[in-house]
Order: C-alpha cells, then sequence, then structure tokens
C-alpha cells in the first residue's frame, strides 16, 4: 500500500515553527486552488483569443484536474521514498514552469498540453502538503486544527480563483492568470528551503505502476466521455466503446488493488462507511462549486454581455461566504465533531443551486449574488468536515493515503462538474444559455442534498488525545 505515512520529525518542533511549517504550506496550496478555478471566468477570453468553442475549452481546465487526480496517490508515496520537502520543491519546480509555458501557449492544444503539465506539478504539492503538516503536528488535537486550517485554505482559494481571474484578466488579459504563478513559486521555494524541514516515510514502499496506469486511464475515459458525449452521441459507437473500455479499467485497476501486498490504493478504507460517505462528499462539494461557477461565467458573460471583471467580482459573495465560514468550520470540527458544519454546508448549498433554478435572462443580479453567497457558504463549511471523517479515527499509516483519496476525489469532483456543466451549455447561443443552464443548478442543490446525509454518517467524534 502506498500511503504518505506520518514518520516523528527526528526533533520536536516548536510551536512557533509547527504553524509557520502550515503557513508555507498552506501558501503553496492555496496557489494550487486559484489555479484550479482561476482559469473559469477568463474561458470566453481565452477562446476568443485561440478560436475554440466550449468544449475545446472545457480540456483547458480538465486537462489540468484530470491529471492531478489521477496522480496524486503515487506523488504522496514518491514523497515517502524521496523525501517530502523534495517531492514538495520538485512541485513547485515543475507547477512554475507549465505556468509559464501556459502563458506563452500559442494554441489550445499546447494550452492543453500545459495545463496537464501543471496537474503533474499540483500532483506534488497537494498530499506532500498534508503530509508535512501532520507530520509537524504530533498532537491530536492540533493536528485536528491544523488539517482544518489546510482543508479551509484550500478551500478558499477555489472560491477566491474568479475574482482574482477577472481582475487580472481586466487589467492585463487571460495570460496574466498564469504569469503570476511565477512570483508566488519563486517565494513558496525560497519559505520551504528556509523553514519545512525533510522527512520521509517509515520505510519505502513499491510502486504499484500497473494501478496508477489503470487508475489515470479510467479518470480520463470518465471525464473524456462527459465532455465529448453530447458531440459523438451518448449511444454511438465510440460512446459504447468508451463505456466498456471505463469499465474494463476499473475493473481491472480493483483487480490489481486487491492482489498486491502494498496497492496502489487502500481499497479496505472504503469498507468504513464514514470514509466513503466523505470522498463522496468531497466529490459531490466540488461538483457544486465547479457547475457554479462555469455556468456563472458563462451566462453573465455571454448571455448578460457583462465583462470578465465583473462576472469575477460577483462572486465576491461566494469568495466572501468561504473566507469567513471556512476557519469557522475548522473550529466546530476541533470542538463539536463533523456533523454540524455538514448539515450547515449542505443546507447552504441546497439553498444556492434552488435559488437559480428559474435563471432566465432577466434573473434579478440581487438574486444571483444570494445564490453565489449561499453556495460560497456552503462550500467554506464543507471542506474540513469531509477530511477530518475521511482520516478520523485512523492510524497515521493510513491517515496518509486516506487524505490523498480525499482529495483525488475533490479534483475528480472539479473534473466532472466542468464536464457537466460544459455538457449542459455547449452549443447554446446567449438567448438559449440561461434556459440550458437551469438542470445545473438543479445538480447543485441534489450535491447539497446529498451532505445532509454524509452529516448523518459522520457523526459527532471530536478529536481527542488519545
Amino acid at each position: 500500500m502506498l500511503t504518505t505515512s506520518l514518520a516523528a520529525p527526528p526533533t520536536p518542533l516548536t510551536a512557533r515553527r509547527r504553524w509557520t511549517v502550515l503557513a508555507v504550506c498552506a501558501l503553496s496550496m492555496f496557489l494550487v486552488g486559484v489555479d484550479a478555478t482561476i482559469v473559469n471566468v477568463g474561458l470566453p477570453e481565452i477562446g476568443r483569443g485561440l478560436d475554440v468553442g466550449t468544449r475545446g475549452l472545457e480540456w483547458v481546465v480538465d486537462a489540468y484536474t484530470v491529471v492531478m487526480a489521477s496522480l496524486l496517490i503515487v506523488s504522496g508515496a514518491l514523497a515517502d521514498r524521496l523525501g517530502r520537502r523534495r517531492v514538495y520543491r520538485y512541485g513547485l519546480t515543475v507547477f512554475g514552469l507549465a505556468s509559464l509555458a501556459c502563458a506563452v501557449a500559442p494554441s489550445l492544444g499546447v494550452l492543453v498540453a500545459a495545463r496537464a503539465v501543471q496537474g503533474i506539478g499540483a500532483s506534488m504539492l497537494s498530499p506532500v502538503a498534508l503530509a508535512i503538516v501532520v507530520n509537524a503536528m504530533p498532537d491530536p488535537r492540533e493536528r485536528a486544527r491544523a488539517i482544518g486550517v489546510w482543508a479551509s485554505v484550500f478551500g478558499l482559494s477555489m472560491a477566491a480563483g474568479p475574482v482574482t481571474g477577472g481582475a487580472l484578466i481586466a487589467a492585463f488579459g487571460w495570460r496574466s492568470v498564469f504569469w503570476m504563478n511565477a512570483p508566488v513559486v519563486v517565494l513558496a521555494l525560497v519559505l520551504v528551503a528556509l523553514f519545512v524541514p525533510e522527512s520521509r516515510g517509515a520505510r519505502a514502499r513499491s510502486l504499484d505502476l500497473p494501478g496508477q496506469a489503470l487508475l489515470t486511464l479510467a479518470l480520463c475515459l470518465t471525464v473524456g466521455l462527459l465532455i465529448e458525449g453530447p458531440r459523438i452521441g451518448w449511444t454511438s459507437p465510440a460512446a459504447l466503446a468508451g463505456y466498456a473500455l471505463t469499465a474494463a479499467a476499473t475493473a481491472g485497476f480493483v483487480r490489481v488493488e486487491l492482489r498486491r501486498d502494498e496497492p496502489l490504493m487502500d481499497l479496505g478504507l472504503f469498507r468504513r462507511p464514514p470514509f466513503v460517505t466523505a470522498v463522496l462528499g468531497a466529490t459531490a462539494v466540488f461538483v457544486a462549486l465547479n457547475v457554479t461557477l462555469l455556468l456563472s461565467t458563462l451566462y453573465l458573460q455571454n448571455a448578460r454581455g457583462w465583462t470578465p471583471l465583473a462576472a469575477g467580482a460577483a462572486t465576491l459573495p461566494m469568495a466572501l461566504g468561504a473566507t469567513v465560514c471556512a476557519p469557522w468550520s475548522g473550529v466546530l470540527v476541533g470542538r463539536a465533531g463533523p456533523r454540524r458544519p455538514l448539515l450547515l454546508a449542505g443546507a447552504f448549498t441546497t439553498a444556492g443551486g434552488l435559488c437559480l433554478v428559474g435563471l432566465d435572462g432577466d434573473t434579478s443580479v440581487s438574486l444571483i449574488l444570494l445564490a453565489f453567497l449561499l453556495t460560497g457558504i456552503g462550500f467554506g463549511f464543507a471542506n474540513a468536515p469531509l477530511t477530518n471523517t475521511a482520516v478520523g479515527g485512523l492510524p497515521p499509516s493510513r491517515a496518509g493515503v486516506a487524505g490523498a483519496i480525499t482529495s483525488t476525489s475533490r479534483q475528480v469532483g472539479v473534473a466532472v462538474g466542468i464536464a457537466v456543466a460544459g455538457g449542459l451549455v455547449a452549443g447554446a447561443g446567449p438567448a438559449s444559455l440561461a434556459a440550458a443552464t437551469r438542470p445545473g443548478w438543479l445538480i447543485v442543490a441534489a450535491c447539497g442534498l446529498f451532505l445532509l446525509v454524509v452529516a448523518r454518517t459522520a457523526g459527532t467524534r471530536r478529536p481527542n488525545a488519545s
């Protein structure tokens, strides 16, 4: 089993140093999260600049998220083997260089390829950051608070992306959303070198290359079918072949994992109902967020003629809701367990989606902003309890892979949300775009209702010092 096992550091870190490590890792994670959504608000501008339609633009987002999702677990295992700080620095370097390639991309194909390489770099950051943070926090209560902060920062970054993107595009054009990564990466590399200690897993584990290949194939096929299905036809021979290949890749992955002594993914974790519902809940949260972001971006810019800056500014209530409620959620998890914040997350997300099920070309701006605020509040409350539910009650040797699987499920949610939302509006003109988005808002509401189910499974167990 490949895990980000959390061996104790050679010498205990002071409290100040421990929280400095968290801050450094949070900076890098903020960059990764922002980059997952900052592109959304710029998609219409990218489409005009490179002369591509909605379906091609979906790949600009999903090339990043699919590659990142498929490599998260193996990247965590490589960090255990080679050193977490070393792999973290490799990830920052790859991410930064790929960002520069995105910034100068002359065509859609080059941009999509560069985004895929960005995903490789990002995959070396997410699970490794969590492992570094947890490794630095030996006390379970302090660790729970740190996990809450880490999840909250990542969630906040996802909500802040469109606002940042809108401002950058208005001032400097769509390529600036990639140029801005360079100084942040340089700063992060300096801070990692100064403050983050090196650590490794208790023992090196073998790499499950067959499992990795099958997982990547299954994810790519699933997202590819969701994006291209409306174009090729859901019952066309190509689609039917895709379904068969996806099923075969998934079955092959499960078969390989069950037969390996050290599998890529610990399938035994899926025997724990709280873990399963937390993983599905994390997927649902990010489906809801990305359906909201893509549909609102296309609706506001293409149907109502708003500028990227105005469309990005419209998501400020969403960012505000996430900013206020994400740290509050972490506090609630530490004090009373994950159930209460998950109930709040489900209720607010459901309300946000229901606000827009009747969207049309004349829907009031105040109702749109209210929907964004409610969705942002739900998103802010969701991340910390889902992470806590996934890793809660597990020994450190299994908590790492549990966190990595949860991170993978979030990125799967991003990819699926973009693919589903893009499929709903692909080919819709400005006059019919509002009506085309309506099923998407029902999907957002359904994701919120599912979080209420997750809350019942999560229970009220609080972190303790045992």
